[in-house]
């Protein structure tokens, strides 16, 4: 029993320890976003391998996510007479939740585990201890570009994400089920809110942004450097980004719409 207790409390100060590391390294990067400004060409290749190499995974399950919401909801609704609505709900589906969220754990999958495997292998190989030699803050000139691609990269990606999903839900609701385009696009239009619905959600997304990127990095930074602990902790991102991202829409969820 005294065991049992002693590797709890070991496990629970680790955990801590990690925790405030994490909160130490995030608090580098932001006192170092003035980087970006001088080196505006390391955030473009940054928005370019985080959002550019993104767009494929993003496009084609954004337009699915659409396609089978039209579907679902469609059956729904009708059973109420109100498919016309079918537009509405979509939009405001993937505007408001699945937009933002799914977005979020494709881009940890994708482009948050090649962060984390990237930054780890510099360790490994020794090359950010290198940049130290050569006085070069391996903090602002590696993790600061990569941050800020990140979290800008993230609200185009679900914009983009819910774009393709509503043109799913239409190819659907409309073009095989027969409802009528003009009610699909006008009952949107009339219903979808730019403050609470459009806001909002470009606030989630730069909210899960900025976890997502910030945990991919920090577990990066602080693998162990050998080829299983990068492994270790690339799977750590993946894992620990999307119950942040799931727990973190809750909270913004209930804060956001709590009160509608």
């Amino acid at each position: 029993m005294r065991d049992a207790v002693a590797r709890l409390g070991r496990g629970v100060l680790e955990a801590l320890e990690r925790l405030g590391r994490g909160h130490v390294l995030l608090l580098s990067i932001l006192l170092g976003l003035g980087e970006v400004l001088r080196r505006p060409r390391l955030l473009a290749e940054q928005l370019f391998n985080i959002g550019v190499l993104s767009l494929l995974i993003i496009g084609i399950s954004g337009l699915f996510v659409g396609m089978v919401l039209g579907l679902q909801g469609y059956y729904v609704l009708s059973q109420f007479g109100a498919a016309e609505s079918l537009g509405v709900m979509v939009a405001a589906s993937l505007v408001r939740e699945l937009g933002p969220v799914v977005t979020a754990l494709l881009v940890a999958g994708r482009a948050g585990s090649a962060l984390t495997a990237e930054i780890g292998l510099m360790k490994a190989t020794e090359q950010l201890a290198g940049l130290e030699m050569m006085a070069v803050d391996p903090v602002r000139r590696i993790l600061v570009p990569r941050f800020v691609g990140g979290v800008l990269a993230m609200p185009l990606l679900a914009a983009i994400f819910s774009a393709v999903g509503v043109l799913g839900g239409y190819f659907v609701g409309v073009g095989l089920l027969g409802v009528d385009e003009g009610a699909y696009w006008s009952q949107m239009q009339a219903k979808i809110d730019f403050d609470e619905d459009l806001i909002n959600g470009v606030i989630k997304s730069l909210a899960f942004g900025v976890v997502v990127t910030w945990i991919a990095l920090f577990q990066g930074y602080d693998a162990v450097p050998t080829a299983e602990g990068v492994s270790r902790s690339t799977t750590r991102a993946v894992v620990h980004a999307a119950l942040v991202v799931l727990g973190l829409d809750f909270v913004l969820t209930a804060l956001m719409f709590g009160d509608g």
